[in-house]
């Protein structure tokens, strides 16, 4: 653990969700904390992204942490967009759908195909469809297509890390530690995804903002912590 480049993203990411908490002026607490956690942890991926833009490294190296870091930056886009104060949700779902997309480019050349993508993706594709199923009833119609194409673009993220976690393949960029981290951050991601989806369209959920979030910053630094 680095305590220089951890604390401040864990008082962040606390800050943030303490803020959610607040009404009135007290929310200002949440709509600075809340980009700067992620920011604080796409500068993991920018330094490494960096490193690898100044050495002589292969190019598979480079184009993973780019697409992480650019991964990051929509993500935090999407952060803004979804706590404005008027309703931003399309555009902070196509933001995040964008990351989703750049964490499938950074991926999907670390595995190979096997059991290990076939169980993933029936995993992933078992899950999305429970989801799915329960939520399509309490969705506006206008939502309904937007929301199954970003499930499946997350579950299709989901798919290739954890595939290339059992591939294990440290021939690739995604050495056996790298993807581990890739794989525990993919399937946080869902679980606050999913957490976020139930408590927006399910009439709410008991303690979903400290779920959503402290899962979802979780899932980020653990994506970051990937970055060879």
């Amino acid at each position: 653990m680095n305590l220089r480049r951890d604390v401040p993203i864990l008082l962040a990411a606390v800050a943030a969700i303490i803020g959610a908490s607040l009404d009135g002026d007290g929310r200002w607490l949440h709509w600075i904390a809340k980009p700067l956690a992620t920011l604080l942890i796409a500068a993991m991926a920018f330094r490494s992204a960096d490193r690898w833009s100044a050495t002589d490294t292969p190019s598979a190296h480079r184009t993973y942490a780019r697409a992480i870091l650019l991964g990051m930056v929509f993500s935090c886009i999407g952060d803004i967009f979804l706590m404005l104060p008027f309703d931003a949700f399309v555009p902070g779902l196509i933001a995040f759908l964008l990351a989703h997309v750049c964490y499938i480019v950074a991926f999907r050349a670390g595995f190979r195909s096997g059991q290990g993508l076939l169980f993933s993706a029936a995993l992933l594709a078992v899950f999305a469809g429970i989801n799915l199923a329960g939520l399509w009833p309490l969705l506006p119609n206008d939502l309904r297509i937007p929301v199954v194409v970003y499930v499946v673009v997350l579950a299709l993220m989901a798919t290739l890390a954890l595939a290339r976690a059992w591939t294990n393949n440290a021939a690739t960029p995604s050495a056996p530690t790298s993807a581990r981290w890739a794989a525990i951050g993919a399937v946080l991601f869902v679980i606050s995804d999913s957490v976020l989806a139930w408590d927006r369209f399910g009439g709410g959920l008991p303690a979903a903002t400290l779920c959503v979030l402290s899962t979802y910053y979780a899932a980020q630094y653990c994506i970051a912590r990937s970055v060879p």
